[in-house]
């Protein structure tokens, strides 16, 4: 019986028995991989890893494989993951398939239901590699498939809250991965850097609505201890990286340990250039601090504005004012940092006029080649789980859940509003295959407005802006969930 045993272990930690998945996330090599890849090397096994998002699916990969883990950080990412648990499942019938990551909590009944045999969310790394140790350890890994006890994973049998344990984090390992180069560039003057991504920390302290982090973390947040931080860094210098990404949730969750981190990159790497994504709330209380992260390097930071409407704000708990919104754009750029909002342009509170607003907005604050397109045909998003499902403002929009796509859908109580949506959406996914200028876009969706919200006096011409212009800084993909 221990030979058997024993066999079983080898067998688990061959090449290619753990196969790691991403399908999506941002254009960035994911980190999703790297750290769990860290935690598994260290335990002893050899895991594989591929990332659908910038190479095929592997039969072989599948077939070879006892485990493997699929991350669904975000929503995206959770749908093309169902495709691929499926195609793992054509040809690995007995092969474990555990979903993790945020959507892997958010939609844990579907996913054990239908496609998965466990679930993984939030601090998953110390997790995951129990939970691939204690199928090595069964005597009969197929049976015990459904049904291994770990705490922190949801099975078939026992559903699991997410962990929100600090782990002591390792240095993810990128060994494996596809190179830099198959992912988003800077683009900055006309010339394309690569660009490599990192965290600094994990979670977030605040509780927006419509945010799947908060369903998850519940107002936590854990710094990554600067010297990981770094010596990823330095791994992504070392594979050519000129530019990189802090791909937290938001860096200023943690305004001194993110001046730390950003200190010691410059200090080391005096040439690389960093971009961050911070709140607008975050940004307006460390105005200060912009000075410096543009002298640093900071070549854009991305923040979720979403709106002007002060209605909007208020039921998303957004935290922050138009007010505050329109000085933060202005401070970003005193420091010299161009500011990339990122909007959630349909909401079932927003009304024709502050469509309007948001689009005067981007162009008298000249921020039409730093919005990008699609983000103008953003819709809120609804998830199972979602705090928003508990809202009063919500429930007369709210209608039925869509299993299969993983979410809520709502109506909007004015159909144009509705209408004008897949217009806008249809015209940045036109501009976007055949690399239109962004003015030539904006004018579009602003004559699309105004003919379907029927404000024909609002329809403008494109603005006055010079085709070989100057663009600020920014990744070749659009930042959007």
């Amino acid at each position: 019986m221990a030979g058997q045993e024993s066999k079983v272990n080898n067998s688990w930690k061959a090449h290619g028995a753990t196969l790691l998945i991403s399908c999506y996330e941002l254009g960035r090599q994911p980190i999703a991989l790297a750290s769990p890849l860290a935690f598994l090397r260290r335990a002893g096994y050899a895991p594989t890893a591929l990332d659908l998002a910038v190479e095929p699916f592997s039969p072989e990969k599948a077939a070879g494989a006892l485990f493997a883990g699929i991350s669904v950080p975000m929503h995206t990412a959770l749908r093309l993951g169902i495709e691929a648990a499926r195609r793992v499942r054509d040809v690995n019938p007995d092969c474990h398939i555990c979903f993790y990551g945020l959507y892997a909590n958010l939609n844990a009944d579907y996913l054990l239901e239908n496609e998965a045999d466990s679930v993984i969310g939030s601090e998953v790394e110390e997790t995951l590699a129990e939970l691939v140790g204690a199928l090595a350890a069964s005597r009969d890994p197929a049976s015990a498939r459904g049904s291994v006890d770990v705490p922190g994973a949801g099975t078939r049998k026992a559903q699991a809250a997410p962990n929100l344990k600090k782990i002591p984090l390792l240095t993810p390992r990128r060994e494996g991965l596809p190179p830099l180069d198959t992912y988003a560039h800077l683009l900055r003057d006309g010339v394309h850097l690569l660009a490599g991504s990192v965290e600094a920390s994990r979670g977030c302290k605040h509780l927006c609505l419509h945010c799947p982090i908060p369903p998850v973390y519940g107002g936590r947040f854990f710094a990554v201890p600067p010297e990981i931080v770094m010596e990823d860094i330095r791994a992504l210098a070392a594979l050519g990286a000129r530019h990189i990404t802090f791909a937290d949730p938001d860096f200023l969750n943690g305004p001194g340990h993110a001046m730390r981190v950003a200190r010691a990159l410059h200090d080391e790497y005096p040439s690389l250039t960093f971009d961050f994504t911070a709140k607008v709330e975050h940004l307006a209380k460390n105005e200060g601090l912009l000075k410096e992260l543009g002298e640093m390097g900071c070549a854009f930071i991305v923040t979720a504005l979403e709106s002007l409407s002060e209605i909007v704000l208020e039921n998303l708990d957004k935290g922050h004012t138009r007010e505050e919104a329109i000085r933060v754009v202005r401070a970003c750029r005193a420091a010299g940092i161009s500011i990339r909002p990122s909007l959630l342009a349909f909401t079932p509170w927003t009304k024709s006029d502050d469509y309007f607003e948001l689009l005067d907005f981007v162009e008298e604050l000249e921020l039409i080649d730093e919005v990008d397109p699609v983000q103008f045909a953003i819709r809120l998003l609804v998830p199972p789980g979602s705090d928003l499902l508990g809202r009063e403002s919500m429930q007369p929009f709210i209608g039925e859940m869509d299993p299969e796509n993983f979410i809520h859908r709502w109506s909007h109580p004015d159909p144009r509003m509705d209408r004008l949506h897949e217009e806008t959406l249809a015209i940045a996914e036109d501009a976007a295959g055949k690399s239109e200028d962004p003015a030539e876009t904006f004018a579009r969706i602003r004559a699309a407005a105004a003919a379907t919200l029927e404000r024909p006096d609002r329809a403008g011409a494109a603005p006055a802006l010079a085709p070989d212009r100057l663009r600020p800084p920014k990744l070749t993909e659009s930042w959007f969930c």
